[in-house]
This record gives C-alpha cells, sequence and structure tokens, in this order.
C-alpha cells in the first residue's frame, strides 16, 4: 500500500505543449492540470492528439513548444528522473504471448527493478486484484479480451507508479469488462494512484473525476463531467425514439431551423433517437409531438431527460466545424 502523505497538488501541469510533425500539428497549444490521486480523462476522437499528448508526458517525444512537468520534473529535458514512477498501458496490450500470465508479470517486475520478496508479493497482489488466480499458467492468447486487458493492467502498476497512463484501454473489450476493468480502475485511484485514461467513449468520461476534450489537437472544454455539461448544455433534452430516425431527424431540424420549435437550442442523431436539446421543456416537447404527428413521423417515446456527456461533445464539435 502507497503512502498518501502528499496526496496533494498536480502530479501532472501542462502549458501551451504543441507537438509538430513536418509541417502537421498534432498536438495544438494545449494546457491542462491533473491533481493527484484522481482520475483524469482524456477525452477525443482516434486522431485528436490522445496519444501523442500520452508520448510527450512519458518523455518518449519531445513537444516541439511548451512546457510539461509530471511529478515536478520537466519532461523535456528530466524524462529519465520519472519513467521508473510511471505506469504505461497501451492500446496494444504489450503482452508477451509466449510467456504465461505469471512469467509475463515476472519480466516486467524485472524489468521495473523488482527483485525477491518484493517481485513475488507484487506479482501476488496483481493475481488478487486482477481476478487472475487460477490462470498463472495461461498464456495470454488462451485468455478472454477482459482478462488480458486486466494481464496488461496489472503489469503497468506491478512497480505501484505514482501515475498510470492508460491509452484505450477498453477499445475492442466486452460492455461486462469494461465495467469490471472500471471497478479496478477505482480501486487502485482508492489507493492513491494518478490514472490517466484516454478514452471515447462517453460512458466512460463520466466516471471520471476532471476531463479534458481533445478536438483536431485542440482543448475545446475541460473539468468534471457536471460542470462541462452545465457550462455547455444549460437546459433539458427531448429524446425522440421515432419510427424513422433519418426522417424524423429531416422534419425536426427543419422544424428547429425555422424557429417553429420553442426552446430549441439544437437537434442532433442520437444513433436510433433524436435529442433535441431546449430551454422550455414542457413546450419544446409539446411542440416536438404536433411536429412529428402533423408530418406522419410515428415514434415510440418523446422523453424529456438530463443531458449526457454525449451531448455535449455533439454541441462543442458542432461550434468548432
Amino acid at each position: 500500500m502507497r503512502n498518501n502523505n502528499h496526496n496533494h497538488g498536480n502530479v501532472i501541469e501542462v502549458q501551451q505543449i504543441s507537438k509538430m510533425f513536418g509541417s502537421f500539428t498534432a498536438v495544438d497549444s494545449v494546457t491542462f492540470d491533473v491533481p493527484r490521486g484522481q482520475i483524469f480523462g482524456f477525452l477525443g476522437p482516434n486522431g485528436s492528439g490522445k496519444t501523442t499528448t500520452i508520448r510527450m508526458l512519458l518523455g518518449l517525444l519531445a513537444p516541439t513548444s511548451g512546457t510539461a512537468l509530471v511529478l515536478g520534473n520537466d519532461v523535456r529535458k528530466q524524462a529519465l528522473n520519472i519513467r521508473a514512477r510511471l505506469g504505461y498501458m497501451s492500446q496494444k496490450f504489450t503482452l508477451y504471448n509466449d510467456l504465461t500470465v505469471e512469467e509475463n508479470l515476472r519480466f516486467f517486475g524485472r524489468a521495473y527493478g523488482l527483485h525477491n520478496q518484493k517481485l513475488r508479493d507484487r506479482i501476488d497482489y496483481v493475481l488478487e486484484m486482477a481476478d487472475l488466480r487460477g490462470r498463472e499458467r495461461e498464456t495470454p492468447p488462451n485468455l478472454s479480451g477482459g482478462w488480458r486487458q486486466r494481464l496488461a493492467l496489472g503489469a503497468a502498476i506491478l512497480h505501484e507508479p505514482d501515475i498510470v497512463f492508460l491509452d484505450e484501454p477498453t477499445a475492442g473489450v466486452d460492455p461486462l469488462s469494461r465495467r469490471a476493468f472500471w471497478d479496478l480502475l477505482y480501486r487502485i485511484s482508492g489507493q492513491g494512484t494518478t490514472i490517466f485514461v484516454t478514452t471515447h467513449y462517453m460512458d466512460e468520461a463520466e466516471h471520471c473525476e476532471n476531463l479534458a476534450f481533445i478536438y483536431f489537437g485542440r482543448i475545446i472544454a475541460q473539468g468534471a463531467p457536471g460542470e462541462i455539461k452545465a457550462e455547455h448544455l444549460p437546459g433539458d433534452v427531448i429524446q425522440v425514439t421515432p419510427g424513422s430516425a433519418a426522417d424524423a431527424m429531416h422534419v425536426l431540424t427543419k422544424a428547429h431551423q425555422s424557429g417553429q420549435i420553442p426552446g430549441s437550442v439544437d437537434v442532433s442523431l442520437y444513433g436510433a433517437q433524436i435529442h433535441v436539446l431546449t430551454q422550455n421543456a414542457d413546450a419544446t416537447r409539446h411542440q416536438v409531438l404536433h411536429t412529428l404527428e402533423q408530418a406522419g413521423q410515428s415514434y415510440s417515446d418523446v422523453d424529456v431527460i438530463p443531458p449526457s456527456l454525449e451531448d455535449a461533445f455533439i454541441r462543442l464539435v458542432q461550434a468548432q466545424n
């Protein structure tokens, strides 16, 4: 168990950091802080600059400009000082397929400088924590995606890092395994480890204490999930479940743009449903029903719900385009 006496302040401080690859700007003047002991979500679509930012914070890529301090060390000049205090789990789960679960953990533990009883204790801890007892002699290809994911996380935290970076850790993993993985993250965070997690799953982002939205290399919003929603989505959402999402979307967008739906701020497609952002839920709901019925559009439900992070993200992205 780690010592939590220093559970204050920021463990990551990023100021105007940019990364250019030739004439392409992958990360553009990004600024954010990560407080100690938090689960910090770095949210954005694929290709938005999430992995490039992580690689700069790990000291694997030099920033083109700006400064980044990780555990008080400048990543450009003092990367070697922090390597041993960081954990990293990449999108690809860097595990050795010809080694067993236990051999993988032993290999990574030794790479992090663990030996003898300390190494045995940490392997025991990871097997227990990740519920891998009884699977010690399995090789990664014989494990499901969820178990491989837990093993990769266990390997990343063997050496009790101050910060663990997780790059899209749940991509391609089934929803039940994703939920179990997040339960693990809460436990690890509760023991004082700071978790920096990139994701494009909005439901996961809701679980983070603080977030930064990155889009085409720029941060377009940051704060606690509730703060982001309150700032960018004042009001409620009318959620429509229509017979034909495409047809109903066309009808409601036209009505919104021509001012026929009172209080409506925005209309967006949300899978098979439509979300109408409004500052007057009752009037908007009534007019949405009337508009659909007049256009001969069927629907099974029209509900008033609180805005989600996905609503906020869609609105923020629309504002950029």
